[in-house]
């Protein structure tokens, strides 16, 4: 082939490429940037922007909250809370998830009793109560007004803002014997976590006012205080109120807790062997609400030579933390309750008072069937602890059946006053404290305390129509015989309340034996009903 075609045919070939990459540039040149599709991220519904920012702000970690930002569906964010909750699930062969709901729970408390111009859940006492629960013990001055402060703030006499402290026996990651104090300087409610002792101080920008001893002696300057150099002139000072000790303990609030739970119903979780436990008595008591739901009365019974007495105030004083968890045969958590029962004394009263038992009950409506009953009670000063697991049956009440409630032989049996209003041991018009060990002291009144239900009405003369009589036996023979009178009676006919009280003046010392027998009159052929309780006088 001659050179000159060949080298035609590559310049025609060159030529041809120029043109088509010069018509593609063009091309690109005139194209509408604005109809280009953009690549935009959708954005995260507001129900998951509530649970990031609300729900869970407290106990996210940073890690995790970095993985759910970068999430781009919603089905992508549907899994990821749900295996952020089991990942914290104590019990996960449960249907339910006990940690979301305590935690759930705790912010319900945080907005029903910390809200103060702004929810609850977002005020600092919200936040830690939400984060660790509730405290093992509580220091509440509403007022504030006249504080004698103790020697490790210096001593002397000061005017204080309304403040609290709140004290945890431990906060895992954080320590032991860690005190939380709260100040409301603008009288709002609003009480805010205290970085210095002296934030509660309400005179303390006021020249020569509420000085410390050193500052009245003239061994330390007021002004050190307000500047925050203090330590040097506080002797006496504890180690968790020093500066840089007290903002590691604020700083440490922060972050998000460790996934544990409360003390307590980890210990149901994780039983500890105790060297030292405590021993205390639970009693079980039903009532009648529905025809689907009964009452059942729970109390715990502590001898208050079981705790420990700390001078608080001037008094000495017992403290105590309940925890109490009810379950189905099947697992699922039907109730739970905490709460601290606290008693005490004049000194003089002391020692009387620890012959004497401390009593506390929780009523909780559950529908008929078999459940179990995990209580743990803790002594807050000295940390011993009991437990106790109970199974039990809520008996179904046949709706035009005769039927009783429990019999309680009763500590105290009386009717109920306006203060009683939402209190323990109130049942119907009466207040009824259970004696969980059935002994008496002579010249002390037993109470006999029960309902029947579904007792007909004699229509002649309009009074119930059951029989009732009242057997006290000892050593198996009967001393004592007595029939109820209801023409005194205003209970409804078809529940009708037994409330007496036996005087023990009369009667020996020894164990006894109580007896009530019901008869229905409309129906005589039917089996008396017979329900008993053991009971001893002791001198």
């Amino acid at each position: 082939m001659p050179k000159r075609f060949v080298l035609v045919i590559i310049l025609l070939l060159f030529a041809f490429g120029n043109f088509v990459a010069s018509g593609q540039e063009g091309t690109n040149q005139t194209q509408d940037v604005s109809k280009k599709p953009r690549k935009v991220k959708k954005e995260m519904g507001k129900v998951y922007k509530d649970w990031l920012e609300k729900d869970v702000v407290y106990i996210i970690t940073p890690e995790e909250k970095k993985a759910f930002l970068a999430l781009e569906t919603d089905e992508e964010r549907e899994n990821f809370i749900e295996n952020f909750w089991r990942r914290r699930d104590p019990n996960p062969d449960t249907e339910e998830n006990e940690f979301r709901e305590e935690y759930y729970e705790r912010i319900a408390y945080a907005n029903q009793h910390f809200t103060s111009g702004i929810p609850g859940w977002k005020t600092d006492r919200g936040r830690i109560y939400i984060m660790y629960g509730k405290p093992d013990s509580i220091e509440s001055y509403p007022a504030g007004g006249v504080y004698n402060r103790p020697s490790w703030e210096g001593g002397g006499t000061t005017t204080t803002y309304p403040f609290e402290i709140w004290f945890y026996r431990h906060i895992e990651g954080i320590g032991s014997g860690i005190e939380i104090e709260f100040v409301d300087p603008t009288g709002t409610g609003e009480y805010r976590i205290a970085r210095s002792p002296y934030e509660k101080d309400a005179l303390l920008m006021v020249p020569g006012a509420g000085l410390t001893l050193a500052e009245e002696l003239g061994l330390a300057d007021k002004a050190d205080r307000i500047s925050g150099q203090y330590t040097n002139t506080m002797p006496f000072m504890r180690e968790q109120d020093m500066p840089f000790r007290r903002l590691e303990i604020i700083t440490a609030l922060q972050r998000p807790p460790q996934i544990k739970y409360t003390d307590l119903q980890a210990s149901l979780e994780s039983p500890v062997i105790d060297t030292n436990p405590l021993d205390f008595d639970v009693r079980i008591d039903f009532f009648r609400q529905s025809e689907n739901q009964v009452i059942s009365a729970f109390t715990v019974q502590v001898d208050n030579r079981e705790v420990t007495f700390k001078e608080e105030g001037g008094l000495p004083t017992a403290k105590i933390n309940i925890f109490g968890r009810i379950t189905s045969v099947a697992g699922k958590r039907m109730a739970i309750f905490e709460d601290s029962v606290t008693t005490n004394a004049s000194p003089q009263e002391l020692a009387e008072m620890k012959e004497k038992k401390s009593v506390y009950q929780k009523a909780v409506a559950l529908p008929p069937g078999r459940y179990k009953i995990d209580v743990i009670v803790r002594d807050v000063e000295s940390g011993s602890r009991g437990v106790r697991s109970i199974g039990f049956e809520v008996p179904k009440y046949e709706p035009d059946k005769l039927g009783t409630s429990t019999l309680i032989l009763a500590s105290k049996l009386r009717y109920t006053t306006e203060q009683d209003i939402g209190g323990m041991f109130v049942i119907g018009k009466e207040k009824v404290i259970p004696n969980l060990t059935g002994e008496f002291k002579r010249g002390q009144d037993v109470g006999i305390y029960m309902h029947i239900y579904n007792a007909g009405i004699d229509q002649t003369t309009l009074r119930p129509a059951v029989d009732v009589e009242y057997i006290v036996m000892k050593d198996g023979k009967p001393i004592l015989k007595q029939k109820e009178d209801w023409r005194d009676t205003d209970d409804y006919g078809r529940r009708l309340t037994i409330a007496r009280l036996l005087p023990t003046t009369q009667l020996p010392t020894g164990d006894y034996e109580i007896k009530i027998l019901i008869q229905d009159k409309v129906n005589p052929q039917s089996k008396p009903l017979e329900a008993s309780a053991r009971f001893k006088i002791v001198q």
